[in-house]
């Protein structure tokens, strides 16, 4: 038999932006990508919206955030916050 850890699927992992944080232990990340348009070879923005758990409601809208693919936490949810890249700027600034 060979090794549990040769057998273990990778997970996906994305970087994305906190866009809402309003629901307990839950925060919404919007994931960018660029890619060609097939007919007219132009950039064009993909925007996709993922539900993500945040265990200890960490993150702030604006936040950057890298989430990993995990077995469904509920109806919506099938990724968890792994770590905040970069934190929001505070609304106010720095005086």
């Amino acid at each position: 038999m060979t090794n549990s850890s040769e057998k273990m699927k990778q997970r996906k992992v994305r970087t994305g932006v906190v866009i809402s944080n309003k629901m307990d232990k839950t925060v919404v990340v919007e994931v960018s990508r660029t890619v060609m348009h097939p007919v007219y070879k132009k950039f064009v923005r993909r925007r996709k919206r993922f539900m993500a758990h945040d265990e200890q409601n960490v993150c702030r809208i604006g936040d950057e955030v890298m989430i990993v693919e995990t077995r469904p936490l509920s109806r919506h949810k099938n990724w968890r916050v792994r770590k905040v890249v970069k934190e929001a700027a505070l609304p106010g600034g720095s005086s």
